[in-house]
């Protein structure tokens, strides 16, 4: 996952204030004025009270807003619009509405093709809490662990005894959450064009199979998705572990 930075922090000066609008002034028709007594009084009105921000602990304070904007190419494309022309005319709109703002932008790439809902690339990608997983230490002893880092799956407090081909396969899988992956492109990915051991579609399809009998009481995790390949399906005992940028991740 990769983050360009595609502007700088801005800060808008607030505008001088104009005159205000005066209230309670008297109504003339012609020469004669309705007498003082007479005028109506039109109080001002008072300021809404501004919208609430919801509870913050004890000792903390609100300092601003994110706002996740999931929008890939071909979505903005179709959409008619750039998404550099998207973020300053949001930024603008900032600005106008609250001159005193400091807005920072930023574009969060994925390898072409790598699936996934374009807002959850951005979030996962701009370090977005709630989509973080916990620290192998908090989940070793429940469901199954996906540790991507250290190249391991647990299956509770023990080790599923996958080979290095078994992993990666795996892997590849679980990197595209939710899309359908294909037996040609498992085998692109992961073989050579030219190796002595490149398999057919056949073939995948064994490797899959001995994949799910190590993972136990998870192996459906890896669906078959009938004359297309497979796709991972992240379960809520289901932890994957990453660190750091990898070209597959999303």
């Amino acid at each position: 996952m990769t983050i360009t930075d595609i502007s700088a922090s801005l800060t808008t000066r607030r505008p001088a204030r104009g005159r205000g609008t005066a209230y309670g002034s008297a109504a003339t028709h012609g020469s004669s004025a309705l007498a003082p007594e007479a005028t109506p009084r039109i109080r001002p009105q008072a300021a809404a009270a501004p919208a609430a921000v919801r509870a913050v602990p004890a000792g903390t304070e609100a300092r601003g807003f994110v706002l996740y904007v999931g929008l890939g190419e071909d979505a903005a494309a179709a959409d008619h619009v750039e998404l550099a022309r998207l973020v300053g005319e949001l930024r603008a709109l900032t600005s106008r509405l609250a001159p005193s703002a400091q807005t920072h932008a930023a574009v969060a790439l994925a390898p072409a093709g790598a699936g996934g809902r374009d807002v959850d690339v951005v979030r996962r990608a701009l370090g977005d809490p709630a989509v973080q997983q916990p620290t192998p230490e908090a989940e070793a002893d429940t469901g199954i662990v996906i540790d991507l880092t250290r190249k391991r799956v647990a299956l509770g407090d023990d080790i599923a005894p996958l080979t290095y081909r078994e992993f990666e396969l795996l892997q590849h899988i679980v990197l595209r959450e939710g899309t359908t992956v294909g037996r040609c492109d498992i085998i692109d990915a992961l073989w050579d064009a030219d190796a002595d051991d490149r398999p057919n579609e056949r073939t995948i399809d064994v490797h899959v199979r001995r994949l799910r009998s190590k993972l136990g009481g998870y192996a459906e995790i890896i669906r078959t998705v009938r004359g297309a390949g497979y796709r991972f399906d992240r379960h809520a005992d289901v932890t994957v572990l990453a660190s750091g940028p990898s070209p597959d991740r999303f």
